[in-house]
């Protein structure tokens, strides 16, 4: 095998590929990257056993063959090189040789036999958007995905197809992230589990652009194709929850407010709520609704904080505490300017959507925290 290609391009390839590789496994062969040289392309793939990626570039290829390298110390190598062009080719001695100017490195490598084949996906459902779209909406519903494996099912984001508009769900117990696009092709009804850590890769990826990007499933495999890069990962199994179900359709008190403005008060409150004096301990903030303005404040050891808002108001008067941290998130997401956010009681959740009644791609759900009696 021999092959000779620009870093650059080389880099992309491997800066994609290594979010695949497996970072705790008794297979070594996991820790590594497949290199195949076939005509003038070259394949990396990383696979570790629940997440694979592969990666096609055009190089110049002067002998075909493959082999499996350490992915750390391929990727550190390559990436500290002149930007220029490399010359890499596999040995008599089955060694890895990494040419460039005037740098010469030998790899030990593995045998390609026993790097296990990515699956073979038989798409049952498909659909086709912009990349930047994909993009958005994963940056918009990520943070709500659960880390706790009690729960499998909420791991991962929901994928629904309904009435051809995508949607993508993540809870976590104690919020909710949605949000919807409609597809430009028509495509059936289906649902999907996709695991949040892919989604996470997915993300890092896929480019903030309007190239296309085609997300096919099967019964227990999904798949992300690209122009270079193609994706694949398991489902969860489970059921998810019916969600819209549980977002309350009535409220009993509204705010209109400027998504800037409420999101510079959480800041500066969570500066108290989240003190390094008590740093196992995060405390609620408390939001008081009264007609025409609203008072976010927390008070523990460390002292205590208060932020006023003067803002349209609908409905009853209210007091309800929140994680600071779940509210963040959740305006941090939000592109719009202005957005209600809704309650009940104060044991209700509330609910976060945008102001623009023609522009209903995403809500937002908070579970309360009881606050402490006076």
């Amino acid at each position: 095998m021999k092959f000779i290609c620009e870093r650059e391009k080389l880099l992309k390839a491997i800066n994609s590929v290594v979010k695949g590789v497996a970072s705790k496994t008794t297979m070594p062969i996991l820790e590594g990257i497949l290199i195949q040289t076939n005509d003038n392309e070259l394949k990396l793939t990383s696979y570790d056993l629940e997440l694979g990626i592969e990666y096609t570039m055009e190089c110049d290829v002067q002998e075909e063959g493959n082999t499996v390298v350490n992915s750390v110390m391929f990727s550190e190598i390559i990436r500290k090189l002149p930007d220029t062009e490399i010359s890499i080719e596999l040995n008599e001695n089955n060694l890895l040789v990494i040419e460039c100017e005037g740098s010469l490195y030998k790899l030990s490598t593995m045998n390609p036999d026993e790097f296990p084949e990515l699956p073979k996906i038989v798409v049952e459902n498909s659909i086709e958007t912009d990349q930047t779209v994909l993009k958005n909406m994963i940056r918009k519903t990520i943070f709500a995905v659960s880390i706790e494996e009690n729960r499998p099912i909420f791991t991962g984001c929901l994928f629904e197809v309904v009435n051809n508009s995508l949607n993508v769900v993540a809870i976590d117990g104690f919020r909710m992230g949605w949000v919807s696009n409609s597809l430009a092709v028509a495509s059936n009804n289906f649902k999907a589990v996709i695991p949040g850590k892919t989604l996470n890769e997915v993300n890092k990826i896929i480019l903030d652009s309007f190239d296309s990007i085609k997300i096919g499933v099967s019964k227990n495999q999904a798949i992300f194709e690209m122009e270079n890069c193609k994706i694949v990962t398991r489902l969860l199994d489970g059921e998810f929850l019916n969600y819209a179900s549980v977002i309350p359709s009535n409220w009993e008190t509204r705010i209109r407010v400027n998504k800037h403005s409420l999101q510079n008060c959480f800041e500066r409150v969570s500066l108290i709520s989240s003190s390094s004096i008590e740093k196992e301990k995060k405390y609620p903030v408390k939001i008081s609704i009264d007609v025409g303005k609203v008072l976010i404040s927390c008070t523990n050891q460390t002292g205590d904080a208060k932020e006023e808002i003067y803002l349209e108001t609908q409905g009853k008067e209210l007091e309800i505490g929140v994680n600071p941290k779940y509210f963040l998130d959740a305006l941090k997401a939000i592109d719009d300017e202005e957005i209600y956010v809704s309650f009940g009681n104060n044991i209700s959740p509330c609910v976060i959507k945008p102001v623009d009644e023609t522009s209903k791609d995403y809500t937002y759900m908070i579970l309360p925290i009881r606050m402490k009696e006076d």
